[in-house]
């Protein structure tokens, strides 16, 4: 390598080296030169590099410590809360095209732009080079990915996210198999990137490599999160595996030992985490699974990371009482974007009074205080994160790091509504599973950028991160379903159906919801067959509600949470139809179900003489 030592020591250099891997001394290289840093750290994930990390990020004044032991503060610009959709884009060859909902840009005029933006912008910095495993190590689940950074924040986050990967590395032994992610803040201006109009997130699919600049917001920065995900989806696409945007997490039923493993697909601020994290169940994971068939047919999945990186809104003792525990005990923990006040942090939901003024991520904070637009700043953002290892959780499940992975019986696509499908009920089959996860809907929140209530579609909470086609996509998962010998039940849930202002279920709810379901992998409850899918009887709620919460359920909440709202759910049907026949090469067994569910709505209609269906008027005794 032709690196001036004073940039690349010896010491460097030969942990670089002991990898024999061409490839990797050719990226460290090529980027050295391009960005132009002080000098370059090469990370191998000891715990001297890992205390190193922890300091130089106090150290730069992108994290600062707070009162608790471990803790620190890292604040995003005010105009960096957020995933920036509009600037995240595929690479494409010229001719190339995937989706008019997939955003993309011309392979030759993203390399143009965005190493002219990286030419010197390490200038003065250090460029740390961190080795990490996406997915367990030493399993056929991980995947190798290198990071180059100047953003100790970017590393410290991922060495409490992801495995240490700098042995796997070895293993891969010179093979260039493996993702890697260049990233800058940019220029700072006290503390925060400062030229977020050339914020840009570019994805290269055929080199499995990530440019991602001027931003800090771990959503856009932390490359071996959502911006891996992308280029595992389309790995996975290549090898007829999955890569989806669920949680990993098993359920324990009341009274019984023994466990299920369950996955699920949310968008942000639905309810995903928070369901990994239901009382007396265990985490996986929380985020991002890889799914694939095991030797005797069934569908089993890992988790990527091993850590959390969650919204922090509305955590508090009695709805989140694991997590607020371990943001509130001593550990490594990153608070994002909430409120300090005399070193401690305070945040939106928290079940305790605010302070009325402090540090934000707006700088200086004070009740009143206004934006740009003339409006109120909030003491924290409701997009404020915590990120923290999973095993610093009660609930961690003892399976978390398994090589293997766990079997799974279950999957849950969840989404945001407040008028149109009920709590929980579960599909028909499998390619009816399919298609409810392909038919997701959600009402937008602050979790990206721009207007919040607008209804959106987003299949299997993964349209944010999708990089092929939606047919292929679809393909993709039936096929998956008809090469296993037993096939996970499929499950929707809605934990925001609303009656005026007032929300139907309580945040709580959701563990009955999960309970049910796990009942069903197992064949303990009965359920009502209807136009949408299988919902569950009253007597089998109202048994869960008294035993896993002490809570009477009413006839009258049932009503409320389970009849079908026919017209809501054809005009659902509507809009979902008109955008898969914008889309080439949908399957056609999609337009089947599509088909076969409107015509299930419209001659129950017809039948009853009602817009919306009781569960009572289906129940065949």
């Amino acid at each position: 390598m032709s690196i001036d030592k004073a940039i690349l020591n010896d010491a460097n250099l030969q942990k670089l080296q002991a990898l024999n891997n061409p490839k990797i001394l050719k990226i460290v290289e090529e980027y050295v030169k391009l960005c132009k840093p002080a000098r370059a750290i090469v990370l191998t994930g000891t715990k001297d590099d890992l205390e190193y990390i922890r300091k130089l990020a106090v150290k730069n004044g992108e994290e600062k410590p707070l009162r608790m032991q471990g803790h620190t503060i890292h604040f995003d610009g005010i105009k960096d809360q957020g995933r920036d959709t509009k600037n995240t884009r595929i690479m494409l060859p010229k001719g190339k095209f995937i989706s008019k909902y997939v955003n993309t840009i011309d392979k030759d005029e993203a390399l143009k732009e965005v190493l002219g933006l990286l030419d010197g912008v390490m200038k003065g910095k250090e460029m740390l080079v961190g080795f990490y495993s996406l997915g367990p190590i030493n399993s056929e689940f991980s995947i190798c990915a290198l990071q180059l950074t100047d953003s100790a924040y970017v590393i410290h986050s991922e060495n409490i996210l992801y495995r240490q990967g700098y042995e796997q590395f070895k293993k891969l032994n010179g093979s260039p198999n493996f993702f890697y992610f260049i990233h800058s803040a940019g220029e700072l201006e006290n503390g925060v990137t400062k030229n977020v109009d050339k914020r840009r997130i570019y994805m290269d699919l055929e080199e499995e490599r990530v440019f991602t600049i001027n931003n800090q917001y771990a959503g856009n920065s932390v490359g071996l999160k959502k911006l891996a995900l992308r280029v595992a989806i389309s790995k996975a696409a290549k090898e007829d595996w999955l890569c989806e945007h669920m949680f990993v997490m098993g359920v324990h039923p009341l009274g019984k030992d023994r466990v299920t493993y369950f996955t699920g697909a949310f968008p942000s601020a639905c309810g995903k985490t928070s369901t990994a994290m239901i009382s007396r169940q265990t985490i996986v994971g929380d985020d991002i699974a890889y799914i694939k068939r095991d030797k005797e047919g069934r569908a089993r999945a890992a988790n990527v990371e091993q850590g959390i990186f969650g919204i922090i809104q509305d955590v508090n003792p009695n709805d989140d009482p694991l997590i607020y525990k371990t943001l509130t005990s001593p550990g490594e923990v990153i608070f994002s974007n909430v409120l300090i006040k005399d070193g401690v942090p305070y945040w939106l939901g928290m079940g305790r009074d605010l302070p009325k003024d402090g540090i934000n991520y707006s700088g200086q904070w004070f009740e009143g205080k206004k934006d740009e637009a003339g409006k109120d700043i909030k003491p924290a953002h409701p997009n404020a994160r915590y990120t923290f290892g999973i095993k610093d959780l009660a609930n961690a499940d003892p399976k978390a790091d398994d090589p293997t992975g766990v079997v799974i019986d279950g999957i849950i696509y969840g989404g945001r509504e407040s008028d149109t499908s009920p709590s929980v009920y579960q599909s028909l089959g499998w390619s009816h599973g399919v298609f409810v996860g392909a038919a997701l809907e959600s009402e937008t929140t602050t979790a990206t950028i721009g207007e919040t209530g607008v209804r959106k579609h987003d299949p299997m909470a993964n349209l944010d991160f999708l990089v092929i086609p939606f047919g292929t996509y679809l393909r993709k998962h039936l096929r998956f379903g008809d090469d296993l010998d037993k096939t996970p039940l499929i499950f929707a849930t809605n934990y925001f159906l609303k009656e005026g202002d007032k929300y139907l279920n309580t945040r709580l709810d959701k563990k009955v919801w999960l309970l049910w379901m796990e009942g069903r992998v197992h064949e303990e409850y009965g359920a009502i067959e209807t136009p949408i899918g299988y919902m569950p009887k009253y007597e089998d709620l109202k048994a869960l509600f008294k035993a896993a919460l002490n809570k009477e359920y009413t006839k009258k909440d049932y009503l409320k949470q389970f009849s079908i709202k026919i017209t809501k759910q054809l005009e659902r049907l509507d809009r979902i139809e008109q955008i898969y026949r914008a889309e080439e090469h949908i399957p056609g067994v999609f337009y089947e179900h599509v088909k076969q569910q409107r015509t299930r709505l419209k001659d129950a209609r017809a039948k009853y003489g009602k817009d919306v269906l009781s569960p009572y008027d289906l129940l065949v005794e």
